[in-house]
């Protein structure tokens, strides 16, 4: 991996001193400089500081459902493999041979056994462990005395899975993934269980879609944090559920923010609803959260489904965003007499999500001001996105 090519240094790409500003008091607060949303170089320091460093989402684990099913991920030019070995386990490895380099895999596909390097037939096991290297000492002479086979495994991500979403730590440096969501979970501990986190089934039929977006990964999850903007962005739900009824989640130690709302209405279709969750309170059945967990997941939890809205940075100013959704139990998310409701919920999430569109492809083509500072906070609105600034910018300065 390309640890910053250019070995530049952060102040060889930005202004510093303008990063120290996002961690002021919010009413003195300026949003993260332009260069994070617009300079190339910057991407591969983000890269490294952001993505490689901390816990990040790659995919989830339904999408690799059957042992020896594999998919390749490029993480900002990082190759990775998602692998379900042979105990059912996720595993994610570099998506590279580690006789010349070549990459292993560039479609999604089902092993038999093995994962082979298409180069010279090198051949891995589900584990990383390499089992065969045909012609190693010439013809039809597959083992060498002078070759230990122990020494050239694949690489393998520490990796964990939560609630389907599958984390990766690149560098290996993190704390552990249970310590690192303990607070979020035990926010949540109110309305779901441990138990009702394995009761959460993906949807077959309406459970996935994805939207191109012209603008840095950065700006889906800002706009995520605050309810601000739905008078404007989202006319429609603001009818249901504006502002006022709106909460401010702020996850402390600093690793996610988001909000909530008191006005949740489920789904109803002939007096029947999805299933519920067992645990959650009765005097809370139209509370709903919407929550950020850093850097690039966007989960939205409800007493009757529960989504996993992750963000795959393309290029500075590109980024793909994916949403699975959950149900509780296989009725719910595959029932056929729940199909049409799945559908009508898959669409109305689809078309928030698109509202969106147009607000952080804005934002990204105002970056190219010299004139913009950054961005002024409303002390009263602003507080969750202003907290994911402080987030990227204390990680960036450490």
């Amino acid at each position: 991996m390309s640890e910053n090519p250019k070995n530049l240094t952060l102040s060889d790409i930005l202004d510093v001193a303008k990063i120290k500003v996002v961690n002021n008091p919010i009413e003195q607060a300026h949003g993260l400089p332009n260069a994070c949303y617009t300079s190339p170089d910057y991407m591969m320091y983000e890269r490294e500081k952001i993505f490689a460093d901390k816990w990040c989402v790659i995919g989830v684990a339904s999408s690799v459902p059957n042992i020896g099913d594999a998919k390749p991920y490029s993480l900002l030019g990082i190759p990775l493999i998602i692998l379900r070995d042979k105990e059912k386990k996720i595993r994610v490895f570099h998506n590279v041979c580690s006789h010349r380099g070549f990459k292993l895999l560039d479609e999604p596909c089902s092993l038999k056994n093995v994962l082979r390097c298409p180069y010279h037939s090198w051949s891995y096991d589900f584990g990383g462990k390499l089992i065969a290297t045909p012609h190693i000492g010439g013809l039809n002479i597959h083992e060498s005395e002078k070759f230990d086979k122990t020494k050239s495994n694949l690489k393998e991500v520490r990796t964990t899975v939560w609630m389907d979403i599958i984390f990766v730590n690149i560098h290996n440096n993190e704390i552990e993934f249970n310590e690192y969501v303990k607070p979020l979970e035990s926010r949540w501990s109110k309305f779901i269980s441990k138990e009702d986190q394995h009761l959460l089934v993906t949807s077959k039929d309406h459970g996935y879609f994805s939207l191109n977006v012209k603008s840095n990964w950065k700006f889906a999850i800002e706009n995520y944090c605050e309810s601000y903007h739905l008078p404007t962005i989202h006319p429609e739900l603001n009818k249901i559920s504006n502002i006022n009824d709106h909460y401010h989640i702020q996850g402390l130690p600093n690793r996610f923010a988001g909000q909530g709302s008191k006005k949740y209405n489920q789904l109803i279709k002939e007096n029947k609803t999805f299933d519920n969750f067992k645990k959650w309170p009765k005097d809370l059945s139209k509370n709903s959260e919407y929550i950020a967990l850093f850097p690039n997941v966007m989960i939205g939890l409800h007493i009757d489904h529960f989504y996993a809205f992750w963000l795959e940075p393309i290029s500075i100013n590109e980024t793909k965003e994916h949403l699975v959704m959950y149900y509780v139990g296989d009725s719910s998310a595959n029932g056929k007499e729940f199909e049409g409701m799945r559908k009508e919920n898959s669409r109305i999430w689809k078309n928030v999500m698109s509202e969106d569109i147009k607000a952080i492809e804005g934002m990204q083509e105002g970056r190219n001001s010299p004139a913009y500072n950054g961005g002024n906070f409303s002390p009263v609105m602003d507080n969750p996105t202003h907290q994911f600034h402080k987030w990227v910018a204390n990680n960036l300065t450490e």
